[in-house]
């Protein structure tokens, strides 16, 4: 490192110096373009998006999961055959240009029963956790906001729920209220909602002690609007994560159900209903499991696909 000889004239200055006028001159326009911001701000929702975009496991679920709702929209409605019309001259033939998932003992099209009951478990599937969402959020949020007694008693509810399996309670609701749509929903509603109310509670519970919630507490707002303006929205991303992952559960809750005959009931067709008929014909013609099953594994995997991508886009931890 070189020393600077005594002699040698510095450019310090002291107080009493007058400042050069070199120094007082204007920049330049290139000097000053050194010290802007060469790339854009950009928001927490977009970045998002866009490591979610690099994901490739995540789009490609998001791209079939998009093409799965299209088909189940547009293929009832445009298609020759209806999901409940029977042809006895043609009953169990194998897949055909006429007939491309084959017809089954009641020369049903198979093809459009796979895509009517996707409606029904994708309907019952979103249904299902938007309801239980917003059910879990609000529960979680107010057990942890308030804490203490509220907290203690709230949570022991959620204790005793979970104690008793679910199967049992959508058994004897689809006993009294029957087995259509409506009765599977309040069966899922029941319980789904408890894996929500525990995760907004934790990060409840963590955010309320945040400057930013001292600060709005400090401005006169209300528990309330503490809650549901600070707290959750900071919440969100772990709680569409946990959301997206009860899609597929509810999915295969709502054909595990048709399958045991206690769900929807034919004529109409789900994915469970289509493979208990399947059952009788497994090894003769297993065509009419082949097409459902795959339908509910590939819907299935491409929601945990964009779960687990959701998961990772949505940490800020990984935000460069």
């Amino acid at each position: 490192m070189p020393t600077i000889e005594p002699n040698e004239p510095t450019h310090s200055l002291s107080m009493t110096d007058e400042i050069p006028e070199a120094l007082l001159a204007p920049l330049s326009d290139s000097e000053r373009e050194k010290e802007t911001i060469s790339r854009p701000s950009v928001s927490y929702w977009k970045m998002c998006w866009m490591r979610l975009k690099k994901d490739k496991l995540a789009m490609l679920g998001l791209t079939v999961l998009v093409i799965m709702t299209l088909l189940a929209i547009l293929v009832p409605m445009f298609s020759p055959y209806t999901y409940d019309q029977t042809d006895f001259a043609h009953p169990l033939e194998w897949p055909s240009a006429l007939h491309l998932f084959g017809t089954d003992k009641m020369g049903r099209d198979i093809f459009v029963r796979t895509m009517y009951g996707a409606r029904i478990s994708l309907t019952i599937g979103f249904t299902a956790a938007a309801i239980n969402m917003v059910i879990g959020v609000l529960y979680g949020g107010i057990a942890g906001y308030l804490g203490g007694m509220v907290d203690l008693v709230m949570m022991r509810i959620v204790d005793i729920l979970t104690g008793i399996p679910s199967l049992i309670y959508m058994i004897l609701l689809m006993m009294f209220l029957g087995n259509n749509i409506q009765s599977i929903l309040i069966a899922m509603c029941l319980t789904y909602w408890i894996t929500t109310a525990r995760m907004v509670r934790a990060q409840i519970l963590t955010l309320r002690e945040q400057d930013f919630a001292l600060a709005a507490k400090v401005c006169g707002l209300s528990k309330w609007q503490i809650l549901i303006h600070h707290l959750i929205p900071n919440s969100m991303g772990s709680i569409i994560v946990t959301v997206t992952f009860l899609i597929p559960s509810a999915i295969f809750q709502e054909a595990f159900l048709s399958f045991l005959g206690i769900g929807i009931q034919v004529p109409m067709a789900s994915w469970g209903t289509l493979a208990n008929d399947a059952i009788e014909y497994l090894f003769s013609y297993p065509y009419m499991m082949l097409f459902p099953a795959s339908a509910i594994s590939i819907t299935i995997f491409s929601l945990n696909f964009i779960g687990d991508g959701l998961r990772d886009a949505l940490d800020p931890r990984l935000k460069k």
